[in-house]
């Protein structure tokens, strides 16, 4: 019987066996520990792709790894001190300020040197497929290397994104605003704290790019964009994995 466990961590070899023989997926979901607003945890991107993750792989089969929460972002400095991310979004150029909590920034070479070395370990343990998603900087570094890793570790490469994501209904396409917020609260709604935000609608909430979740936040619209994006990487996976198994025969 396939084991129900779908996180890497839990699995006995036997597990990860059974698993790997019906689906050699691996999920990777592309972190951060970033100021998300006074709102939203401060591993929200993680979380969000990790519990994504494991909504798709109940569907199709394949293992959830470990999240990652180091991560490229613009960064600056100022008065030599360094600046990333939000840090430098929330504030007029010149003054930007440290956001509480953020702990999370890398060189993107670097990160890509992190990626590269976790592919060929995927390769290594089985995998055949390998979906990464998660903070957009960090999912833009995969994006932008996928063919050349493909024909490195002869792995196919894929991130959540679609070609048009103008409607709302993509996977993580804001910052801690109406998309993320919505994907948590269907996720992990004991973890999102909506209260925390500034009851004054005139006052814009610190640190949030796109619409207002005060506004357009929903557990409802959460679901409905998890539901979504389930049902179409599953069929984008699911016909790799029959390609894969004819190649294979």
């Amino acid at each position: 019987m396939l084991s129900e466990k779908i996180l890497y961590v839990e699995l006995t070899p036997q597990e990860f066996k059974e698993r790997l023989s019906r689906a050699p997926i691996a999920y990777l979901p592309l972190g951060t520990l970033e100021w998300h607003g006074w709102h939203m945890p401060l591993g929200a991107d993680g979380l969000i792709s990790s519990g994504f993750f494991i909504e798709l792989a109940k569907k199709v089969g394949g293992i959830v790894l470990p999240m990652l929460f180091l991560g490229p972002d613009n960064s600056k400095t100022v008065n030599e001190k360094e600046y990333y991310g939000m840090d430098i979004q929330s504030y007029p150029s010149q003054h930007p300020q440290q956001l509480l909590g953020s702990a999370y920034w890398v060189k993107k070479s670097f990160f890509k040197q992190i990626l590269a070395e976790i592919l060929k370990q995927l390769k290594r343990a089985g995998f055949r497929i390998v979906v990464a998603h998660g903070h957009s900087p960090s999912t833009m570094a995969f994006y932008q290397s996928r063919k050349k890793w493909r024909e490195e570790f002869g792995l196919e490469l894929y991130t959540c994104w679609r070609d048009n994501e103008s409607d709302g209904l993509g996977i993580q396409t804001d910052h801690a605003a109406a998309n993320e917020t919505s994907l948590m609260m269907g996720l992990k709604p004991k973890l999102v704290k909506n209260e925390n935000l500034p009851k004054d609608k005139d006052e814009k909430p610190l640190g949030l790019l796109g619409k207002d979740p005060r506004e357009f936040a929903s557990s409802e619209g959460g679901k409905k964009i998890i539901s979504l994006h389930v049902e179409r990487m599953a069929e984008i996976l699911k016909e790799r994995l029959d390609q894969i198994n004819l190649k294979d025969q």
